[in-house]
């Protein structure tokens, strides 16, 4: 692509950074106005990897070359260990690698957006009509699930795994309700995943939005293998992007730049323009222009504890779904209630279990995850230099609080009771992890090695009406007139399960604003 291609002019009017979920659905969502004419840029290539679109195999996914594979810094709170977290870079970002859950979390954790922005756009109920417009759900036109949306939500039945099924019956004889899914707004109960599935196969948000339709007008151009460097900035607004990429160094320009980078990215790439704390900036050699101490800090992410680990009485079939069949959500110490949950125990048919611990053959064990689902830990995303190959310094600082602790410990304490239930004897033969454990000290420790990430990171640009927050309730960067941010850093807390469908309604939200602007 040549420079006169993406100049500021007839060919763009808003440039979008990252082709992950929020940025493919914007691209898709904000092209749909012929006049305005809609650059999207992706660090990575097309999804081409057969694997990406087979169920079963999305752990093997992890570390492939479309995978950025980033590094934390070692965590105390994990036993000194550092964790890998896998992240797409490709077309559909994030959605081409996760476990396909699909959990719009609790109105609870919605109130807190709405109460953090002072806008109820951000409440369950100013919501509710934008998750509709996302989905396809089986249950679709009873009010509450969307119908004929752009993504399946498959709600799974005949193939559920006996293992699974005697999970939920096992929760169930403890006081759990069971429940169709869990979008409904409640969450606390036991039910097979809601996943992101249609006819056996993945369906990536760049399946669900860029189809070859929106991919064919003429007001939309995708680049892939291209990164912005850095933002150039004049006054209150950003003036053009650096694009490194195939066809070189390129100035891009815009009336309007949205960050849909992620997480990670999207700070960083405020960073690398001066625009985030003084003083990191100061130590990664970057001058700061906009001095915004909120950039980068609140990270947060889900654990889960992958070490609740049962050697099987006979073979356990292989999963027909994607492993991690069943989430029961539920308060700390208390099966039968309802509420925002608290705690989280998922069944495993295949033996998960974190790199501390040695993993049996597939078929001969199966394991139960536990975790909490609001952290009080909070971390912080710093960049080590100003160029694109300067590693990123992510603390997400895990289990830093007792609170976080001393629920994890509850998590374990429930998801042992579950295993040893007698709707669950049929399947074991024994408990494998953990061994047995005298004190708090000694569970804390073995939690500390069985932690690995659940994959939500969040955070680092949130959204507030306060002075600290980084975007306000329009997702516009504060310090800047035209300048947005959409993508999971904005969350300002986490919701109750994985954030996927969260991402999505951040996205159609800001759709939304910029058709009636």
């Amino acid at each position: 692509m040549t420079r006169g291609n993406v100049e500021r002019g007839p060919n763009c009017d808003v440039v979008i950074v990252g082709g992950g979920s929020a940025g493919g659905l914007l691209a898709a969502r904000l092209s749909e106005e012929p006049g305005r004419r809609v650059l999207l840029i992706e660090a990575g290539a097309e999804a081409a990897d057969p694997d990406i679109w087979n169920p079963a195999a999305w752990p093997m996914l992890q570390g492939r070359d479309y995978d950025w594979d980033y590094r934390t810094e070692p965590q105390a709170g994990t036993a000194g260990r550092t964790h890998r977290w896998a992240r797409g870079r490709l077309i559909g970002g994030s959605s081409c690698l996760h476990a396909m859950g699909y959990m719009r979390g609790h109105p609870s954790d919605y109130q807190a957006w709405a109460d953090a922005t002072g806008d109820r756009r951000w409440s369950w109920e100013g919501l509710l009509p934008v998750f509709k417009a996302i989905e396809d759900h089986p249950l679709g036109g009873d009010g509450i699930h969307g119908k004929e949306g752009p993504l399946p939500v498959y709600l799974p039945a005949d193939e559920v795994s006996p293992v699974a099924r005697a999970f939920i019956e096992a929760g169930a004889s403890l006081g759990l309700p069971r429940l169709q899914g869990h979008n409904s707004g409640e969450m606390i109960g036991v039910t097979p995943n809601s996943l992101n599935i249609r006819d056996g196969r993945r369906v990536t948000v760049a399946d669900a939005w860029l189809t070859p339709a929106v991919r064919s007008r003429a007001n939309l151009t995708i680049l892939t293998q291209a990164r912005v460097r850095r933002l150039k900035l004049d006054g209150n607004q950003v003036r053009s992007l650096e694009v490194v990429g195939r066809q070189g160094l390129v100035e891009a320009f815009a009336d309007q730049v949205v960050l849909c980078a992620g997480t990670l990215e999207s700070p960083a790439l405020l960073m690398r323009s001066g625009i985030g704390p003084h003083g990191t900036l100061d130590a990664a050699g970057v001058g700061c222009l906009i001095d915004m101490p909120g950039v980068g800090r609140n990270l947060q992410d889900h654990l889960l504890g992958a070490g609740n680990l049962y050697a099987a009485r006979k073979p356990v079939p292989p999963s027909r779904l994607q492993h991690s069949e069943s989430m029961a959500y539920m308060r700390a110490g208390n099966f039968a209630t309802t509420g925002q949950p608290e705690i989280v125990v998922g069944c495993g048919i295949a033996p998960i279990v974190s790199e501390c611990f040695q993993a049996p053959a597939a078929g001969t064990a199966y394991s139960l995850l536990f975790g909490i689902t609001h952290p009080t830990s909070r971390g912080s995303l710093h960049i080590s230099g100003p160029e694109l190959h300067d590693r990123l310094i992510i603390d997400p600082a895990y289990l830093q609080t007792g609170w976080d602790r001393a629920l994890f410990r509850q998590a374990l304490e429930a998801a042992r009771e579950i295993g040893h239930r007698d709707e669950l004897a049929e399947w074991r033969e024994c408990e494998l992890l953990p061994t047995a454990l005298h004190g708090e000290a000694a569970i804390d420790n073995f939690i500390a090695q069985a932690v690995i990430t659940h994959h939500h990171p969040c955070g680092t640009c949130r959204m507030g009406a306060d002075t600290d927050a980084v975007v306000d309730a329009n997702l516009r960067l504060k310090a800047l007139e035209n300048l947005f941010v959409v993508d999971a850093s904005i969350m300002p807390s986490l919701t109750a399960g994985p954030i996927h469908a969260a991402v999505l309604a951040i996205a159609e939200t800001f759709a939304r604003t910029m058709d009636r602007s």
